[in-house]
């Protein structure tokens, strides 16, 4: 193989996609591209990936979908397959989204609040990738972790949690 097989997409679950995108709307800034409307919502970030010196690469910033339980698009029967219900409790992909410079986890956090998330935790530092992390559960069920780059020399607030 020489070249590699390449994410392109990553879809969440939810059982009303239009309030489920209003939301991410809402909270990220993201454009809302209903395709069909109520049934799978493309989320488009904008923008492109940064290179190493602050400046945009070529390379667009991922997509997120966003699929009705119901009737998760595309699939070769009309009506879908089971389970048509979102993820309950327990572990499920997460997905993990780089704050920008121009925004704040404090705001993010705020406005996913308010929107009907839960706030699964704050403040915790990752040596081991180097990075600033938050999480909230949509009120869909989806996990998001926040993430801010520590840098080349971390200052960590005390009262961060470590690992």
């Amino acid at each position: 193989m020489s070249y590699p097989n390449t994410l392109i997409f990553v879809d969440l679950t939810s059982d009303d996609p239009a309030a489920c995108a209003a939301f991410y709307a809402d909270v990220f800034g993201w454009e809302n591209d209903p395709r069909p409307y109520g049934v799978f919502h493309r989320m488009v970030p904008g923008g492109n990936a940064l290179n190493p010196d602050g400046s945009e690469s070529q390379i667009g910033n991922f997509h997120i979908g966003i699929h009705n339980a119901a009737n998760a698009r595309p699939h070769p029967e009309a009506d879908g397959v089971e389970p048509r219900f979102v993820a309950g409790m327990g572990r499920k992909p997460r997905l993990w989204i780089l704050v920008s410079a121009d925004d704040s986890v404090e705001r993010i956090l705020d406005d996913a609040e308010k929107r009907g998330a839960e706030i699964l935790w704050r403040d915790h530092y990752w040596k081991e990738f180097n990075g600033l992390n938050h999480a909230f559960r949509d009120p869909w069920g989806n996990e998001i972790v926040l993430w801010r780059k520590g840098g080349e020399n971390p200052e960590i607030p005390g009262h961060y949690t470590r690992e």
